[in-house]
């Protein structure tokens, strides 16, 4: 599963952590931004941190930083990543708002979010729970 969104800092990377955290070794997670920061919003950091996920050693990804292959599931944020250069079997667009200037409850009303998606995600993806 790819999750893509513009600076891969935010949304991205709560979505890989949580579908690596839930999927255990049944998934292969990775996200990538169009046009990425370098590095992982700290505010991500702890928020996924309060939910158990480790996300201190990743770091801001350009697609181009990806394995070229065909990937099963293509999870854009919502801003606008058509990423029509990355070949896909399945494509879904989850529109979320970036958390990136919200005050710490909204973000973590994104993240929440996001955990929901992904779990919802992998049970449709996966033989998973």
């Amino acid at each position: 599963i790819l999750f893509v969104c513009t600076e891969n800092a935010n949304r991205s990377q709560m979505a890989e952590g949580f579908a690596r955290h839930h999927g255990k070794d049944k998934v292969e997670a990775y996200s990538a931004g169009s046009e990425p920061s370098g590095t992982v919003n700290p505010t991500a950091v702890k928020a996924m941190a309060e939910k158990g996920v480790d996300l201190t050693k990743n770091r801001s990804k350009s697609l181009d930083d990806l394995p070229h292959t065909e990937w099963d599931w293509v999870v854009t944020m919502g801003c606008g990543d058509a990423c029509p250069h990355v070949s896909a079997k399945h494509r879904e667009d989850w529109r979320l708002e970036d958390p990136k200037h919200l005050p710490y409850e909204g973000y973590k009303r994104i993240r929440d979010e996001i955990e929901r998606r992904v779990l919802a995600l992998l049970r449709e993806s996966i033989d998973f729970e």
